[in-house]
């Protein structure tokens, strides 16, 4: 295992000192089951980047920090991996956190290890909470530039937020659905995985007051803090469509979108509209059936280059990268790229 790369590499990547993954390459005794899965994670992750590796001058290693569902958080991982070869003009190399669910305490916990074991920069995707701003603001303090993904925190010292205009997001999903609806009376069934996430938030904020200008009265039934995970929006939704059987259309903010789409045919329930956001793997796969209506879709591997361009710039290797919304892009069962 990891033959290939240097231990000093693999010990960088890992976070873990050189004797410890000499000890683990060389299969020596006095070592944990934890520090083992560490620098098998290492090696698969630099053999992921080994284009990266092989370009030589000056390396940064980065930090993907992320709590959202596994489906988002692989896309972005990948987004980040596809970035990397052609960043320049130095060679970039990517360490991952990433995590389904977590506490703010917990989050704060890897912030700080990325603070103690040393980081050139870090891309992060957290709820905004007071003690995830003070983490952050010290990794900033520490030198460690922060860059927010598809979520801000504005209260921190982060370098730049990448990611689309949230408001402008929740406005057009606004749009959509007052469109499909036309007059049909029904309700909205409206899904977030954690109200603490801003963007999720802003999303919301630009739904509510478009719908209000485009379809007054219309309900919105909301459904919160589900992490976005199948498992666990799955009841909620049956709940909900069962209290209400005036709901005929959804707006998701926070995905689990197979679940919801299990709920009302669970209930052999139609609806209308179904708009959601990302094109993962499980929204693809339901936009071709026509499960999903539209996806509100931005370019993943752009916004990982320019957050990563952000990071360049802030250690003075690139000129000033301007900070602007991400492209919003309408994806239908008959445009999917």
């Amino acid at each position: 295992m990891g033959r290939q790369h240097r231990v000093r590499d693999i010990a960088v990547q890992a976070g873990l000192s050189e004797t410890t993954v000499d000890r683990v390459l060389n299969g020596r005794a006095g070592v944990s089951a934890r520090a083992r899965r560490q620098v098998e994670q290492a090696v698969h992750d630099l053999d992921r980047q080994a284009t990266q590796i092989r370009l030589g001058g000056r390396t940064l290693v980065v930090d993907l920090v992320m709590q959202a569902p596994s489906r988002f958080s692989g896309a972005v991982r990948a987004a980040l991996e596809a970035a990397l070869p052609g960043l320049r003009p130095a060679v970039l190399r990517a360490r991952f956190d990433l995590s389904e669910t977590a506490s703010a305490a917990e989050i704060v916990a890897t912030l700080d290890k990325v603070r103690t074991r040393g980081s050139q920069g870090l891309i992060l995707k957290a709820p905004d909470e007071p003690e995830v701003v003070e983490a952050v603001d010290r990794l900033v303090a520490a030198g460690i530039p922060v860059v927010t993904l598809a979520t801000d925190l504005p209260g921190s010292r982060r370098s730049a937020y990448v990611g689309i205009d949230n408001r402008a997001a929740g406005a057009t999903a606004a749009y959509f659905l007052t469109q499909w609806l036309g007059d049909d009376p029904g309700g909205v069934l409206v899904t977030l995985s954690r109200g603490s996430f801003r963007g999720e938030e802003e999303r919301e904020m630009g739904f509510r007051s478009t719908l209000r200008r485009l379809s007054p009265g219309r309900a919105v039934v909301e459904l919160a803090e589900t992490d976005g995970l199948d498992t666990t929006i799955h009841g909620q939704a049956l709940a909900a469509l069962t209290a209400d059987p005036a709901i005929n259309a959804v707006y998701s903010i926070g995905g689990g979108n197979r679940a919801i789409v299990q709920a009302f045919a669970g209930l052999d329930r139609p609806y209308r509209c179904f708009v959601a956001h990302d094109l993962d793997a499980d929204n693809l796969a339901l936009l071709r059936t026509g499960a999903l209506s539209v996806v509100l879709h931005h370019d993943l591997p752009a916004d990982l280059h320019r957050a990563c361009q952000h990071l360049l710039h802030a250690h003075k290797l690139l000129p000033h990268v301007p900070s602007r919304p991400s492209t919003l892009q309408p994806i239908t069962p008959y445009n999917v790229p």
